[in-house]
């Protein structure tokens, strides 16, 4: 792997770039939240050849919300299940406007 390589991997949202402990802190929470949301399979963190948890940029984002969730009351297991509902929704509408463009661009009269 050469230097561009690894530079081009900072890019990358999945690209498991963070430990345990330097996601907590970005965070403002306790390796222990992470470890909990790890048991409730909201997020399942890639291990390093020691076996530690690394954490890609779009597991954090998902963390947080659950975080925020958390902060607001919520249980940690609802808030779970809500945060991957949510991306359900949210990859269930990307696929519906895309279906929607491919056929509007096959049958323009049928958009009018």
């Amino acid at each position: 792997m050469t230097a561009d390589d690894s530079y081009s991997r900072l890019d990358d949202d999945d690209y498991p770039a963070y430990t345990m402990g330097r996601a907590a802190a970005m965070l403002g929470t306790t390796q222990g939240f992470l470890r909990a949301i790890g048991e409730a399979r909201l997020i399942t963190p890639l291990r390093s050849e020691g076996g530690h948890r690394r954490y890609s940029r779009y597991q954090l984002r998902i963390a947080a919300r659950a975080r925020e969730l958390v902060d607001q009351g919520t249980p940690i297991e609802a808030a779970c299940r809500i945060v991957i509902l949510e991306d359900q929704l949210e990859e269930a509408q990307r696929i519906n406007a895309e279906h929607r463009r491919t056929t509007e661009s096959a049958n323009p009269t049928a958009a009018a």
